[in-house]
């Protein structure tokens, strides 16, 4: 049995637009590295963050979480772990982070162990991680962070995932510097909805999944469209109906809030023109003087992995 493993869980980009909840993809770039060594005693180490100081103590820590939950299902054997994660995706940032802890926790955890658990029962795990963070069970970060391409969670209770094809479509991100907390942009969504903006919402969501399955990029832009959640979240977010336009102008398929923010994702059908989106992003924030990361990248078919 293997000792130790690092492995890398890349970040994601949640919702999808309409998708809120349902639908996520696996980005190629930024990615977490979590370094694991296996122990022979049930607890489990967590060392300091340097950048983030993020809690140390298993129960405040989303990767702790999710090891807890992964230990709670085999009660009777003597292990644990000790975990260092190096954060590339900032904690807030909306592409991930806390499911690239949790997630990436889990699936090191299982390498160690030899495989026992199936890639759902790892998402299971690591949604406790999910749940501390934001005070819901939600797995449209987890299951791509751990399955990779796009994936549709059909079900929750019971849990249900369906992973789709991965198009071949180039992601423009943007991660403005500011703070947008998971749990405050949930707590502003209006808890009902008029059946008109509903039946909006559903047709979209099917015409992109769609879209996806049949690789077809104009079926996918004409899907891109949320009546629902970024009306309101958009208000948190500086800039943001300048932005889309002028990302949509530059050739963008479409695109909108990366989960619960505040960065912002693009579709593009080639590299050129993904580049083109990222340069808009950058203009845009730096008008408004507001510190920014920029991304052009890809849909990863790959989750959580061994090797970068």
């Amino acid at each position: 049995m293997n000792q130790s493993i690092k492995v890398w869980a890349p970040g994601t980009v949640a919702n999808m637009v309409c998708g809120f909840d349902v639908l996520g993809f696996a980005l190629a770039d930024p990615a977490d590295e979590i370094e694991m060594e296996l122990l022979q005693e049930r607890r489990i180490e967590i060392a300091p963050d340097p950048v983030y100081q993020l809690p140390t103590d298993p129960d405040k820590n989303v990767a702790g979480a999710a090891l807890q939950a992964l230990l709670d299902a085999i009660p009777d054997e003597q292990v644990g772990f000790r975990l260092r994660i190096t954060k590339h995706i900032k904690p807030g940032s909306g592409i991930g982070s806390s499911a690239a802890s949790s997630a990436g926790a889990v699936v090191a955890a299982n390498h160690l162990l030899q495989q026992r658990f199936s890639p759902d029962e790892l998402v299971q795990f690591a949604m406790h991680g999910e749940k501390l963070a934001s005070g819901v069970k939600h797995a449209d970060n987890i299951a791509p962070c751990i399955h990779g391409g796009i994936t549709l969670i059909r079900s929750i209770f019971p849990l249900d995932v369906v992973r789709l094809p991965a198009p071949d479509l180039h992601v423009s991100l943007v991660h403005p510097q500011i703070e947008v907390r998971t749990a405050d942009a949930r707590a502003i969504l209006k808890q009902h909805v008029l059946l008109k903006d509903a039946i909006k919402q559903w047709g979209n969501i099917a015409g992109l999944v769609a879209g996806i399955v049949q690789n077809d990029h104009a079926l996918i832009g004409r899907s891109l469209h949320d009546h629902l959640i970024e009306p309101v979240r958009s208000i948190l977010i500086p800039g943001y109906e300048e932005l889309k336009q002028r990302c949509l102008a530059a050739g963008a398929l479409g695109g909108g809030i990366s989960g619960s923010g505040p960065s912002v994702f693009m579709l593009s059908a080639s590299a050129a023109i993904a580049e083109a989106v990222a340069h808009e992003m950058r203009s845009v924030f730096s008008r408004i003087g507001i510190e920014h990361a920029v991304y052009v990248t890809h849909i990863s078919p790959a989750g959580v992995r061994t090797s970068i």
